[in-house]
């Protein structure tokens, strides 16, 4: 039944030959890696707006502009040389990856911190985001945020990502270019109304400009790193390269080119409608819902306009379940996380990294009631780290090579480092009570385990390795020892019939240990054993305090004194395994305890014969 229902959520497997169909054309890949920074147009000028406006009596929507286009340079600059991360990086991994093999390992770790720190916000950024759209049009559902945050987490993004690649760009395809569509129309209705509809471009309190101060310089520099949250999705391409079909690496730089364009147009026209409506800040209504409202009314344009930015909000956190599983299984590869997460699951995704996004994402929603504007604060600082090691590990690795023209390279690499690495600085220090501070412990706090991870990988393979001595002629002969086996006997029954006859085919010397805590009953087990006289001691340990697993433990460890270096010990467990999950509620479960605390015991091998009853 349960594998039913798990083949009708995610599909039947998919062979390894299959692999090479999941990969993208540039037209599906758009709306898969780009739908985070395409999407951000959704909220990115509003929150440039909310930061100008929030100092009570300050209304500095002259500063809109300068900072908007600070952002599209900005923009420009981690294009042109981000792209070069995917050139020289085909086999994906971005900012880490590339900073492993030009910088080394700590400023590999600062980034792979950063950037999973980065995916998750996204995915909890884009959910509340698409939830506080649809709020906007419906107003009842107001209250029920969280709620609708973690269902669509877990009942669409998990879903349909655990599904595969390719299923989930033929589900988020058609959402992601209907939003295209809806702005590009909302811009364009909208610029057309200015020209022709006002006597004057800009309402006259648009332009208005308070004096630039130190507070207002703080103000301005805010909202400029709160803008930044329409950069966030950028370096997914690089991180994804290999999911690209062939070639590669050029079709990531084509399809990284075509985002920045689209991304550039939808952000200055959204951004020049907010100043030319003057649009503010309104309870329960996002900026992008008074735009609509403002352009077509409450038609069915407006709705359309809502439902698509819902839809791409949400699936704009597709941007990390993309971009992220593939990283931890690099990461992983590499042994700075549990290697299971470099495992592909049946539908050829890695899946474990794809349930570890959601989970993280959905404690982030709930920590901080999935308020957009608090979990804004907290964003683009670990991405622009991210982007600053990328790009002086491009100018080490353009250096290193010095092919033709390296010196235009380096140079555009360097460029990118240097503005990427003060956007850090100005986002530290603008956001730090805001929530930057928390980021900026995270990452920390992820070099620490990482590092703890490779650490464990490091001591075991030099437990596991096999010796050198091992190799050497005659090695292979093993020195004889003595095997004891001890099965644990409550009473002679079916299932004990079974342990004892698989404990003969293991060994010769065989224990069956009773543990005593009433002499009458252990009187009729004595007697019941000598009928059946199986050709196995019966030994009897007496338990005045009703304990039952002590005894026995120490049974056990007076053996393991007892026995030799070449000797083994294997402690045989019956069990019965009942019909019905709910029926294991009526039996203890000493069996599981004794396995479980048994396993921890050195030169003691456990092992458990389960009967499976048929009624």
């Amino acid at each position: 039944m349960m594998r039913e229902f798990r083949r009708l959520l995610i599909g039947k497997p998919l062979h390894n030959r299959e692999l090479a169909h999941e990969k993208l054309p540039k037209w599906k890949a758009l709306s898969i890696f780009s739908s985070d920074a395409l999407s951000s147009v959704a909220y990115g000028p509003e929150q440039i707006m909310l930061t100008l406006v929030a100092v009570p009596g300050i209304i500095a929507y002259g500063f809109m502009a300068p900072v908007a286009l600070s952002i599209l340079l900005l923009l420009g600059i981690v294009v042109l040389s981000y792209v070069q991360v995917a050139k020289a990086n085909p086999g994906g991994g971005g900012a880490y990856s590339v900073a492993k093999k030009n910088l080394g390992e700590m400023p590999a770790l600062v980034a792979a911190g950063s950037v999973f720190a980065d995916y998750v916000l996204t995915a909890a950024v884009s959910v509340s985001a698409g939830t506080a759209a649809i709020v906007s049009a419906l107003p009842d559902l107001a209250g029920h945020e969280v709620t609708l945050d973690v269902m669509v987490l877990f009942g669409l993004l998990m879903l349909v990502n655990l599904r595969g690649v390719r299923e989930s760009s033929n589900a988020f395809v058609i959402p992601t270019y209907a939003f295209l569509f809806g702005v590009i129309a909302l811009i364009a209705t909208g610029v057309w109304k200015a020209f022709t509809g006002a006597p004057y471009l800009l309402p006259p309190e648009s332009l208005a400009r308070q004096q630039l101060d130190w507070a207002m310089l703080f103000v301005i520099l805010r909202a400029f790193a709160n803008g930044c949250s329409s950069m966030t999705g950028v370096e997914a391409i690089a991180d994804s390269v290999p999911m690209f079909k062939q070639p590669e690496a050029r079709n990531a730089t084509v399809t990284t080119y075509w985002m920045a364009g689209i991304l550039s147009f939808m952000f200055l026209g959204i951004t020049y409608l907010v100043m030319h409506y003057h649009i503010l800040p309104v309870a329960e209504v996002t900026a992008m819902s008074q735009l609509a409202e403002q352009i077509f009314g409450r038609s069915a344009a407006y709705y359309y306009i809502q439902f698509t930015t819902m839809l791409v909000l949400y699936l704009a956190a597709n941007t990390a379940y993309n971009g992220l599983p593939m990283l931890l299984a690099i990461v992983a590869r590499d042994g700075y996380l549990p290697r299971y997460l470099s495992t592909r699951g049946e539908r050829l995704t890695f899946s474990n990294g794809i349930i570890l996004l959601t989970l993280a994402a959905a404690l982030l929603i709930i920590a901080f009631q999935g308020d957009t504007e608090h979990l804004i604060s907290l964003y683009a600082i670990g991405v622009f780290i991210s982007f600053t090691i990328a790009q002086a590990s491009m100018v080490v690795h353009w250096y290193r090579q010095r092919g033709k023209g390296w010196q235009v390279r380096a140079f555009l690499n360097g460029l990118g480092a240097a503005v990427t690495g003060l956007v850090v600085l100005i986002i530290t220090v603008t956001k730090f009570l805001y929530g930057a501070w928390v980021v900026l412990v995270f990452i920390p706090i992820m070099i620490y385990i990482f590092k703890a991870i490779r650490g464990h990988y490091n001591t075991m393979s030099e437990q596991l390795h096999l010796p050198e001595a091992c190799y050497e002629r005659g090695a292979a002969t093993f020195p004889k020892g003595k095997h004891t086996v001890i099965v644990p006997v409550s009473s002679p029954t079916r299932v004990v019939y079974e342990t004892i006859k698989y404990a003969k085919m293991i060994g010769d010397d065989i224990l069956a240990v009773h543990v005593s805590d009433n002499d009458e009953l252990t009187k009729k087990v004595i007697e019941k054993w000598k009928l059946w006289d199986p050709g196995v001691e019966l030994v009897v340990i007496r338990s005045p305090y009703r304990l039952l697993m002590r005894p026995l433990l120490h049974f056990i460890e007076k053996r393991c004194r007892e026995k030799g270096p070449n000797d083994y010990i294997t402690v045989i467990i019956p069990e019965f395994e009942t019909r019905k999950a709910w029926h294991r509620l009526l039996h203890n479960q000493t069996g599981w305890f004794l396995r479980n605390t048994l396993i921890w015991k050195e030169n003691v091998i456990v092992t458990t014969v389960p009967y499976h009853l048929t009624k």
